[in-house]
């Protein structure tokens, strides 16, 4: 493999917490139930917009004005407290670090708002050399549509044939095979394996050690 891009949410970084946290604060302001913040994971994955729709209860989640205002208070809860309790996955440094004193060329695919994605990036990977980070950004769509892989593979001047993807949840893997990408599920995340598999992963690994033992070899 010649270049190595990662999910963020569940893959690099535990930011279950957090992530539900805002949520529940935003469906306080809306006068709304919350939730368990265990319940959020079904929830996270493709985008701020879907995990707050998601979140919201049923008879709610078509009304785009609603939405919209949800949208906009969770966003400024998770700018509030994105790093009281998120915390990097054990091992993920390490093997970041070995990837790339090994030239292995690494990047950052994620379906989160693409400011946030660049502040956890640079926050809880701040010696990583990570040298393309894309969060969801207007215009380009989200996983499990494959052109950010094609736009990040293009960036480094490389076929996606020599890339993989490493991601925790069933998107992440139609998004990698969608690409032609080499798709590794991890799991430790927020989905189970049986997703990770039906999915199209081509392994599912169960630490950093694994990982790094199948980007490696």
């Amino acid at each position: 493999m010649k270049a190595v891009f990662f999910d963020l949410d569940g893959t690099l970084i535990d930011s279950l917490e957090d992530l539900g946290q805002a949520v529940n604060r935003t469906l306080a302001d809306l006068g709304l139930p919350g939730h368990p913040v265990e319940r959020c994971r079904e929830y996270i994955g493709e985008g701020a917009r879907r995990l707050v729709e998601r979140a919201l209860p049923v008879a709610f989640q078509g009304d785009e004005a609603l939405v919209e205002r949800a949208l906009g208070l969770y966003q400024t809860h998770y700018e509030a407290g994105w790093r009281d309790q998120t915390r990097v996955y054990p091992g993920m440094d390490e093997v970041v670090e070995r990837l790339a004193q090994r030239g292995v060329k690494l990047g950052v695919i994620s379906n989160k708002p693409h400011r946030f994605t660049q502040m956890c990036v640079a926050h809880f990977f701040p010696q990583a050399r990570f040298e393309l980070v894309l969060g969801q950004r207007e215009g380009v769509a989200r996983k499990p549509d494959p052109a950010a892989a094609f736009e990040a593979a293009a960036w480094f001047g490389l076929g996606v044939e020599s890339c993989c993807y490493v991601g925790d949840s069933g998107v992440d893997m139609a998004f990698a095979n969608a690409a032609g990408m080499r798709a590794i599920g991890v799991a430790w995340g927020f989905r189970d394996r049986e997703e990770l598999w039906k999915s199209g992963a081509s392994e599912v690994v169960e630490d950093a050690g694994a990982l790094e033992s199948v980007l490696l070899a």
